[in-house]
């Protein structure tokens, strides 16, 4: 392992990340070290972790490599490792944008939920500017589950972004409670492999608002693939299918740390658009690193 360890911090609507750079792949990131380095009190805290590597040097990736450069080797916070992160993608193409290593306008970005089209928007007068992603299509399979928080139980809506989501309409986003561990979901079969659970209230014509808790990191401040999984649960309930009417479907999405928009295409296509913000670097001691990971 390099002696020199680099890092930044970003965040996408306070969805916040610890980014490691390392084009060729030669860090070693077990669990035990991602999780120490998202630690907010004994590590740099972060609600996952971005490891950048190029496309051809990873082996998960090197299938994606002609069609996207760089890979987002996404981990939670506990140091398993997603599918996919929509705030993540974000963060990912605002710190490839700083590295120099791309220009604002389209590129590719390669994750386990396959390529994702990014659009970096033109910086205003503050050096600050929106990330577009193109989320993929929803799918929604006919397995539904039931959320339960308390006494309080509600119908689920199964959708998936290439990760599992499992989508509650509430009246009160109190209900949701603290959060702090997994809202059970019944049956079990239906998310064998853990599930992130949303729950959202309605603010008015096209515009809902949600917590969530993000499998492997607990509530966060924004997830970006739960945000579009919302919207296109919105979208069902309110009797609105793109693919149906040909016309696309705007639903702007508050979270705690900021707001998303979210657009279904009548191609079934989701872009979701939102800030990224890197907001500090620098290089991690590699005796804490390697010395304290056990």
């Amino acid at each position: 392992m390099s002696t020199r360890i680099a890092f930044l911090k970003g965040h996408g609507t306070q969805n916040d990340f610890v980014i490691v750079p390392d084009p060729d792949n030669t860090v070693d990131l077990p669990a035990t070290a991602v999780a120490k380095l998202c630690d907010r009190r004994a590590g740099i805290g972060g609600d996952g972790l971005l490891h950048v590597v190029r496309s051809a040097a990873h082996p998960e990736a090197r299938g994606m490599a002609e069609e996207a450069e760089w890979f987002m080797d996404y981990r939670n916070a506990d140091g398993s490792i997603a599918e996919m992160c929509g705030n993540g993608v974000r963060v990912f193409a605002r710190y490839l944008q700083r590295a120099g290593h791309v220009e604002e306008g389209d590129l590719a970005v390669a994750t386990r939920g396959g390529v994702k089209r990014v659009h970096i928007a033109k910086a205003d007068a503050h050096g600050e500017g929106d990330v577009t992603v193109a989320m993929g299509r929803a799918t929604l399979p006919a397995e539904q589950a039931t959320v339960t928080v308390g006494e309080r139980s509600w119908p689920a809506l199964n959708v998936n972004m290439g990760n599992p989501h499992a989508v509650a309409f509430v009246d009160d986003l109190e209900h949701a409670g603290t959060l702090y561990s997994a809202p059970p979901t019944t049956p079990a079969t239906v998310y064998p492999d853990g599930v992130n659970v949303e729950f959202v209230v309605d603010r008015g014509p096209g515009h809902v608002a949600m917590r969530v808790h993000e499998r492997g990191s607990g509530e966060t401040r924004s997830c970006g693939t739960g945000a579009c999984a919302v919207a296109v649960a919105a979208a069902r309930r309110d009797g609105a299918d793109p693919a149906g009417t040909g016309t696309p479907v705007t639903y702007r999405v508050d979270l705690p740390g900021g707001t998303l928009v979210i657009t279904e295409q009548p191609d079934g296509g989701i872009e979701m658009t939102g800030p990224a913000v890197i907001v500090a670097e620098g290089e991690i001691a590699s005796e804490w690193f390697e010395n304290g990971i056990g």
